[in-house]
């Protein structure tokens, strides 16, 4: 474990990547190794459609969904479409009005466990249920109105794809990590996240490598990056562990992975 520099600006990063490159194993092996680290850690569910986060993360069941504190996704919607007319873009909107800290999360809205804070913005659980947008609205909200502590880092596992970007959902956000697999369509959804996240001057954009099968997949991998000015701050190795957690639903206990990420962590607050 590192000695936690009190320099260290306090952190909100994103988690994305295309679907099914292991945001959520990534958002999971992160925060635990963050709390290793010394870091006090929330852990920001913001994918609407996966919804086995708190599986990895060892609860039983997940908090209430911060949708509800706010009225619930019908209300929400009537709300957006009426401030909308009345002449507000959506990019404007703030459906939270104040700064928060973490206490101020009502208990029902936040659950804690081996140190880690977790929070769930919104599921689409039914069909006809509407667009995500109010979602993506709180989410924005949210990370811009919340103020971390000293030693606190929120960890935000965010929608497959770049659709989050449409909905300024980084704009509270400090640094990126996308996630990459070895696919090509990994790599071209990488390289247009991080043309939109350089677009509005997010703080660090770094890829991590995951289910890597080998040294010499990973090399190309990291070639193909370079060549596009995409730096990788580490790799997480193809794991059965991982994956056998994964389909049993329960959490994740992998040490080759865990060392590997206790590395990124290193890189990540050099």
């Amino acid at each position: 474990m590192i000695t936690i520099n009190s320099e260290v600006k306090m952190r909100k990063i994103a988690v994305c990547g295309k679907g099914g490159s292991g945001k959520s194993v990534i958002t999971r092996l992160l925060a635990s190794g963050l709390v290793s680290h010394g870091y006090q850690v929330l852990v920001v569910d913001s994918d609407e459609s996966n919804t086995g986060l708190f599986r990895m993360l060892g609860f039983q069941e997940p908090p209430d969904s911060l949708i509800y504190l706010l009225g619930g996704k019908q209300k929400l919607e009537e709300e957006i479409e009426s401030r909308i007319r009345s002449g507000e873009s959506e990019m404007s909107l703030e459906l939270i009005r104040q700064t928060m800290v973490l206490g101020d999360i009502p208990p029902q809205y936040i659950k804690e466990l081996n140190g880690i804070r977790l929070v769930v913005v919104g599921k689409i659980m039914m069909s006809l249920e509407g667009c995500a947008c109010p979602m993506g609205i709180v989410t924005r909200s949210f990370l811009k109105k919340l103020e971390l502590s000293k030693n606190e880092v929120a960890v935000v596992d965010l929608e497959a794809g770049v659709e989050h970007f449409g909905r300024g959902v980084e704009t509270g956000i400090d640094d990126v990590l996308v996630v990459v697999e070895p696919s090509i369509d990994s790599l071209d959804v990488a390289q247009r996240i991080n043309e939109m996240a350089t677009s509005i001057q997010i703080g660090d954009i770094w890829v991590v490598l995951n289910k890597i099968p080998s040294d010499e997949v990973g090399h190309r991998l990291k070639d193909y990056l370079e060549v596009r000015q995409i730096g990788v701050i580490g790799t997480v190795h193809q794991d059965e562990e991982i994956f056998l957690s994964c389909l049993e639903g329960r959490p994740i206990n992998a040490p080759t992975a865990t060392r590997e990420m206790g590395q990124i962590i290193d890189n990540l607050f050099s």
